[in-house]
């Protein structure tokens, strides 16, 4: 028999998703001091927001195929 697939969907988009988990990465590093932990926060931040960017990039309307 089998298992069924959890098909439930996430409460928000993926950008805001992204967007909320480098907001959240930034407050956190203001708070420590200079180091590697604010450093890997600061690049979690970067790395989301980028990701973000590229998300809608690739769900703009300009990169639908011509009919």
């Amino acid at each position: 028999m089998k298992k069924k697939r959890n098909r439930s969907r996430p409460a928000l988009p993926l950008q805001e998703r992204l967007n909320q988990i480098a907001v959240h990465a930034r407050e956190k590093a203001a708070r420590l001091p200079p180091g590697r932990e604010r450093e890997r926060l600061m690049e979690v931040a970067v790395a989301n927001e980028a990701a973000a960017v590229i998300d809608r990039w690739l769900s703009s309307p300009a990169l639908r195929t011509p009919k």
